[in-house]
């Protein structure tokens, strides 16, 4: 088993850093469009808003009926520089985060308990997550996929 996850992991990064690789050669080839100055008077600093960076060819195909994408997340998740625990049972590491249609968050514990995060949103879960490697018709597949 360990080796498995060893190898789905390897997989994991390498798909990763292609999707990363594709993203500097298309920064490199074409440069971003420019975006004409906004009349609108700019959000105050408690709205400001942080724009969805990614380009088109890189999000999910509207013809693609998804309920949203998830990614695993190892390591303590850190908010406004505290460490987020599980309300539940007080996990603060191995997440699952999923980013649904409607933009809100969710992470889910290794002790399957589920609760909405407030303070992220999906602009956050684009500049954290990798592209999307796969599409997995179940949420338990999904889970599983990402071990657990």
């Amino acid at each position: 088993m360990f080796f498995r996850r060893a190898r789905e992991d390897r997989a994991f990064r390498e798909a990763q850093r292609a999707g990363f690789a594709l993203l500097l050669m298309l920064q490199a080839t074409q440069p971003w469009p420019d975006v004409p100055e906004s009349t609108a008077p700019a959000p105050a600093a408690e709205e400001a808003v942080v724009p969805d960076f990614l380009p088109p060819g890189l999000r999910v195909p509207p013809r693609q009926e998804v309920a949203g994408v998830m990614m695993r997340w190892q390591q303590p998740l850190v908010i406004d520089g505290e460490v987020r625990t599980c309300p539940a049972c007080g996990a603060y590491r191995d997440w699952i985060v999923f980013c649904l249609r409607d933009d809100s968050v969710w992470l889910r514990c290794r002790a399957r308990h589920e609760t909405e995060e407030y303070r992220l949103d999906a602009a956050w879960f684009n500049r954290n997550s990798g592209p999307v490697d796969r599409f997995h018709p179940t949420l338990e597949e999904g889970l599983r996929y990402l071990g657990h």
